[in-house]
């Protein structure tokens, strides 16, 4: 990806780091997608394709087929929780696709799962903010270097949104304020990408 005006260079490790962070976000939501939908398991498959990525594999019709299904899925939840929730995987999935653009809409393909998943949890606990912010402190603690480096060579949000955009500046203004010290890698010298701990394993919420 060439660096020509108005663009920003990323590179497929790049945006590897950034799905894999989107995946980790994700992954804390799925056991509230699941306690509504047991058999619903698009959601689980959106997150699942972002670590494959991740990890190594190419952008292509897994990600773009389970990112459409997780949207669906969201469409289909009963509660606003669970739709979060599947958003936040739809989200996951659609990270890879991170475009090399200085668009301030862009900084949603790095952050919106893991304010998605914060406003799921939010909801389940009564629409309590704490826990909304519990979660953002816990996505921040999981962004490594990388991501921190990708998300400052974008434009801050743009307003608007709702409490989700909200959450996502929140969280940008967080993850900007990091140094490149601060933005430490807590999986033992790897990157997101490859720690398996965090992955999204049947009956494994992230939690």
């Amino acid at each position: 990806m060439t660096g020509e005006a108005n663009e920003i260079v990323l590179s497929k490790q790049d945006l590897r780091e950034v799905t894999a962070f989107a995946a980790a976000c994700a992954g804390t939501a799925l056991g509230i997608f699941e306690a509504e939908q047991p058999d619903d398991a698009r959601p689980r498959d959106a997150v699942g394709a972002a670590w494959a990525f991740a990890r190594g594999g190419e952008r292509g019709k897994s990600l773009r087929d389970t990112a459409s299904a997780a949207l669906k899925a969201a469409k289909s939840a009963r509660s606003a929780a669970a739709r979060e929730a599947a958003w936040a995987a739809m989200s996951a999935a659609g990270a890879a696709y991170l475009h090399p653009l200085a668009k301030a809409t862009q900084v949603k393909h790095i952050l919106g799962a893991g304010a998605y998943a914060a406003r799921a949890a939010e909801l389940v606990a009564g629409d309590d903010r704490s826990v909304g912010a519990a979660h953002l402190r816990r996505a921040v603690s999981q962004a490594t270097p990388v991501v921190v480096d990708v998300l400052k060579r974008f434009p801050a949000p743009p307003g608007g949104g709702g409490r989700v955009g909200e959450l996502i500046r929140l969280l940008d203004a967080d993850l900007r304020s990091l140094s490149a010290e601060d933005a430490t890698d807590d999986h033992g010298g790897q990157t997101l990408a490859a720690d398996a701990s965090c992955d999204a394993r049947p009956g494994h919420t992230g939690a």
